[in-house]
């Protein structure tokens, strides 16, 4: 499945420890034109429990109760946890399920950059 930066989809996601694996939601992060020459993206983890959120820069909230956390298409509130990115064949991605603002990617954009050490 051909995905573009930003889509929200739900991915067998590796554990860390590879053990095993299971099917999560994440985010795009690679740019459109890496999406469309290859065949794997770059994913950002996001996750329901509330308890990894630590309010660090490198995570992004989404809230429901927002029109943009409505758009996310995502059951619970959540965090981008740009701490935790992943590289995944596009194959294992299941289906796009919403896609966050402009305003919300820019935020993540500031996250990613926290993550990467990039001022």
């Amino acid at each position: 499945m051909r995905v573009q930066r930003g889509d929200i989809v739900l991915v067998d996601f590796p554990y860390s420890n590879h053990t095993g694996s299971k099917m999560r939601p994440a985010l795009v992060v690679q740019s459109d034109v890496w999406n469309q020459r290859l065949n794997t993206t770059m994913l950002a983890g996001i996750t329901s429990n509330l308890h990894r959120r630590v309010g660090a820069p490198t995570q992004y909230f989404i809230d429901l109760e927002t029109t943009d956390g409505q758009q996310s298409g995502l059951h619970f509130n959540s965090v981008v946890r740009c701490d935790k990115l992943i590289t995944s064949n596009q194959s294992r991605i299941q289906g796009i399920i919403g896609r966050p603002s402009e305003a919300s990617m820019a935020e993540i954009d500031t996250c990613l950059k926290a993550a990467l050490g990039i001022p």
